[in-house]
This record gives structure tokens, sequence and C-alpha cells, in this order.
């Protein structure tokens, strides 16, 4: 079946101008970048364009300037780091929408590669400004959007801009989010499994209400089960909760039954009096948790028995950490449920898609990153995807 999207390696872009929207929004310490862990990560399709003899016009927001020029939000920095890992001069031209940008862009040659300047100086960026996104189209023949972490807010780099040029692609990084997101809830294989954890059930209702219609199997852990088994008639103590989101718990498990998604709640907990890593803590089972314990973490048998629960998943996807990785001993679940499913990715070909920024970091506490099939950085998209929303800039990227 035909891909609904055009991707930047399907079409020629030698000498034409390709207004490329990535998300550069780094982290500055004192004027320099922080992590340039987002620029690394584009850095095979920029190379790609370049080595084809592209004229590479890098647009990109930095912080929240709110409309105005704020120079300690340049992106400025951004293209010099960006520079010294291509090894070729990035300028940065700082009236976009003057003829300065018009100067530049027709003095480019095949290859080269410069950067608008931060695109939320101006005002219609956040508002989807028409105007603002035409003064970016003349500005070039392509369009490549790469920046599927922006994709769930409708701002003219990325939903108006788009809509008005006459080659729209996909670029590397974008597509290769597009292809695991997809295969991991448009058509996965089954069974397809979720992990889903975090502190509120507020914070997740729409993603849990999304995937309890889509899933086979529905592991909930972190502080939002303790809503759920409040909900259920146990006592969780001192726990994290959300008394007034009970019924709404409720609801979602008589969703998950109409729709025969097995849901996993803990049943043994790692609890102690406060959260810290020096504390006194012990195991205790559903009916055991005394009225000052903090349930800080799902216990060895719940552990086990989401493990055996996904054990024969070919898909999973995992939005959240089961406990209060943060602190040991409370990232023992996280851990052993990570491990498991990092295992069956890597021995056993299981798509296993994780995204969230806790997530990434959980994984990372448990060591097995290298391991997942894709993890997404995208953040507030991710989970925007999660709860089935329509994304305005991937939108705006299909075929006509």
């Amino acid at each position: 079946m035909d891909s609904p999207f055009l991707f930047v390696d399907d079409i020629e872009t030698a000498g034409k101008r390709c207004l490329v929207r990535l998300d550069l929004n780094v982290p500055l310490v004192d004027g320099v970048v922080g992590d340039d862990t987002r620029i690394r990560r584009v850095l095979p399709g920029l190379e790609a364009l370049c080595s084809a003899g592209a004229r590479v016009i890098i647009m990109t927001h930095l912080g929240r300037p709110k409309g105005r020029h704020v120079s300690e939000m340049s992106v400025t920095p951004v293209a010099d780091r960006l520079a010294s890992l291509i090894g070729q001069p990035v300028p940065v031209v700082s009236d976009i929408t003057g003829q300065q940008a018009v100067d530049a862009v027709a003095g480019m040659q095949d290859g080269d590669v410069l950067m608008v300047e931060n695109l939320r100086f101006h005002a219609g960026e956040e508002a989807n400004d028409v105007a603002f996104a035409a003064t970016l189209a003349a500005l070039g023949d392509v369009y490549v959007g790469d920046a599927f972490s922006c994709t769930h807010r409708a701002h003219a780099s990325v939903e108006a801009l788009p809509r008005m040029m006459p080659i729209v692609a996909a670029g590397r990084a974008l597509g290769d989010e597009l292809s695991a997101l997809h295969r991991a809830l448009a058509a996965p294989e089954r069974p397809l499994g979720a992990v889903v954890g975090g502190a509120k059930v507020s914070t997740k209702l729409s993603v849990l209400e999304n995937l309890v219609k889509r899933v086979d199997v529905l592991v909930l852990g972190g502080g939002m089960a303790n809503t759920f088994l409040l909900a259920d008639g146990h006592d969780i103590g001192a726990s994290l909760v959300e008394a007034d989101m009970t019924e709404t718990a409720s609801g979602i498990v008589r969703t998950a039954n109409d729709h025969g998604c097995r849901l996993i709640l803990p049943h043994d907990f790692c609890v102690a009096k406060a959260l810290a890593s020096d504390v006194d803590t012990r195991i205790a089972k559903t009916g055991d948790v005394r009225v000052d314990d903090m349930i800080l973490d799902a216990g060895p048998e719940s552990a086990a028995t989401a493990i055996a629960a996904l054990s024969d998943c070919r898909t999973i996807v995992w939005n959240g950490p089961m406990g209060a990785f943060e602190f040991s001993p409370f990232d023992a679940a996280t851990n052993a449920l990570a491990q498991a499913v990092a295992a069956r990715s890597k021995n056993d070909g299981v798509m296993s898609v994780a995204g969230g920024g806790d997530t990434l970091a959980a994984l990372a506490n448990a060591g097995v990153s290298d391991d997942i099939s894709y993890i997404s950085t995208a953040g507030g998209a991710f989970l925007e995807w999660l709860e089935g929303r329509t994304l305005p800039g991937v939108e705006a990227l299909r075929r006509a």
C-alpha cells in the first residue's frame, strides 16, 4: 500500500531551496549549547541533503520569546554547534521577513546550509499566521518537515507553511518516527500490549481512554495505579492518589472490559514512610498497606505478573515508570519490566516503542535504551499520538 507521505529521500533536491523545519530547541548554558542530542539526531538527514546538492535553509524555534526579539534566545549558538558537527559554515539570517533573507538565499550554492533566526521572534509563528508563512514560503522550493516533536502544534512553520508549498516531504527523523508509531498502534502485530505509568490519572486520562479500546493488555503502574486501587476498594495508606478521579478510573476499567482489554494492576508493593533513598522499606500485599505507608513502587510479584502478561505480545508501547524510579530501591519494578521488554525486542523481534520524558530517563536508568526498538523524544506530540489525536504538522505533510 502506498504511503500517504512523500519522503525526502524519494525526491530530487539538487539545486533546490529546501526549507527544513527542525526542532533544535536545545538548552543553552552561558550562551553555549548544553546538550546537542537533538542536533545530532537530525545530522544524517542534513548531511544527505547537502551531499545531494540541496540548498538547506533550516528553521527552528528556541525557547518562548513570545513574539519578541530576545537576544538570549538567538539561534546563533545552535548554528555554531551544528557548523562544528557538519564541518561547514552555518550562517544565521537575522531578518527572516526582509530583504536580508531573500539575498542570503539567493547567494547560496548547492550543498550550502543556512539557518534563519528564531521563528518565535515573530508573533505570526505561534499564531499560525498565513502571511508569515507566505513570507517563509517565498524562500524555498521544497518543504521538509523533520520536527515530529512540534507536530502537535498548529504553528505557521509546521502547519500553514507546508500547505502552501509545491513540494512537501517528511524528513528522515520524522519518517522514522511515523513508521515506528504506525507499526505500534495503527497496524500493530498482535497481541498488542501497553505499559502506562506516572503520577496522575488526570494527566494520562485521554491516553488511557484511547489505549483500552485498542490494546490487548494494559499494565498500569506509578501513582496513577493507586487511584485505580482506591476505586476498587483497597486501602492505599498515605500514598499519592487522586480521590476525585476514582469514578473515572472505574469507568476506564469498564471500558477495558467491554473491549476485551486485560488490565493489569499491581497487587504487591514496595512501601515506605517517606520518599527517599535511605528509608526502611517493606513489601506489602493488597490488604496489608498500613495507614502511614506510601506505595512507591510495584512489588516483585506484580512485576512478574506484568512481565508474564506481556510475554505473548508482539508489539509493546510504553509511557511512564512503574514507581519512583529516581530513588533506589523504588526503581526495581520499572527496571525488571524494562529489561524484560528490551530482551524480547532484542532476542525475539518484538516491536517496542517508548516515549515521554520520564520514560526515557527510566529506560536509561535500567540500562536498556539501546535495546528498545524505537524511543521517541517527542514529548507532547508522543502523548497526543497515544491519545489518538490528529497532529496538525503530520496532517499537513499528507499527499494531496
